[in-house]
């Protein structure tokens, strides 16, 4: 990918969003500056996505527009994924720059599809789960386990919010990561009914690939999560392309180029073909769930 992605996703959205809410409201862009002691350039930088935005001008401006406290605490909330540092940046503390990256890219996408051959993706795992995961981070304090469990869980709220509309997530699990039990087997087994009932949640599908599968090209190209973004609703709206996401112990690959997206889809075929139906998937994940908690009768 040719220079920083940051934060163009979550910009472009809600410089569009805030671009609907003005031309709604019949008013100009010179209006809208005033409000914020600006120019009518700088709003015209928010609504093309350019800029960084204070999320004190977009609940100004959420009120100059008549927009409803749940739509101003949304689009406020997006507002503080606008200045993510460069995604290259493969290094931090508790939270990496990297990864602050993704966060900001997940809050603007409209689709989200995970494979993983380790463990339950961050969207869907419980706290006792995450915590456990954090556990084996020896070079981390106590303390900042506890925030990375904390950011985890926050990110979560991605999938019941209500503006703008939560983002449809289809997740792949490898067998494996369904029967890698962590230290205590009843917290493994409360995660595992986590899952199914998380796949009843209309937003939410969860497939299992078998180990009867066999090798695949999807083993070959590891764990990865495929983010789409909005298309736009407006004439000469511009398309953000779908970004490939990798996840290495010390940063991570962001990748959108054609081919490099095209070569995921491949791969992302080959999973709906070798993959259990959601019935099916949630009936293994229960069964082995009341494996998991047969140790203790």
């Amino acid at each position: 990918m040719n220079g920083p992605l940051d934060s163009t996703m979550p910009r472009r959205r809600l410089g569009l969003a805030l671009k609907e809410l003005r031309e709604r409201a019949g008013m100009t862009q010179d209006v809208a500056a005033a409000a914020v002691n600006g120019s009518r350039y700088k709003i015209w930088r928010i609504e093309k996505g350019q800029v960084a935005v204070d999320p004190n001008d977009v609940k100004i401006l959420c009120n100059l527009y008549g927009a409803n406290a749940r739509i101003t605490q949304g689009l406020a909330g997006l507002a503080t994924a606008t200045g993510q540092p460069g995604w290259w940046h493969a290094y931090g503390d508790t939270v990496p720059t990297w990864f602050s990256l993704y966060v900001g890219l997940e809050t603007a996408a409209t689709r989200i599809r995970i494979f993983n051959t380790n463990l339950v993706p961050g969207l869907l795992q419980t706290r006792r789960y995450a915590t456990a995961i954090y556990e084996n981070r020896a070079a981390m304090s106590a303390e900042d386990k506890t925030r990375a469990v904390e950011v985890r869980m926050h990110r979560q709220t991605l999938l019941t919010r209500q503006y703008p509309d939560p983002p449809d997530v289809d997740v792949v699990l490898c067998e494996p990561v369904l029967r890698r039990t962590i230290r205590d087997r009843r917290a493994m087994a409360e995660q595992l009914h986590h899952l199914a009932a998380m796949s009843d949640r209309a937003n939410v599908t969860l497939r299992v690939l078998p180990l009867e599968a066999g090798p695949t090209l999807a083993n070959e190209a590891g764990a990865f999560v495929v983010l789409d973004f909005p298309t736009g609703n407006s004439r000469g709206a511009v398309h953000e392309p779908s970004t490939v996401y990798e996840e290495g112990l010390t940063g991570a690959l962001y990748l959108n180029k054609a081919g490099e997206v095209e070569a995921y889809e491949e791969v992302w075929s080959v999973l709906d073909a070798r993959s259990f139906d959601e019935r099916e998937s949630k009936q293994i994940i229960l069964r082995i769930a009341g494996e998991q908690e047969g140790h203790h009768v």
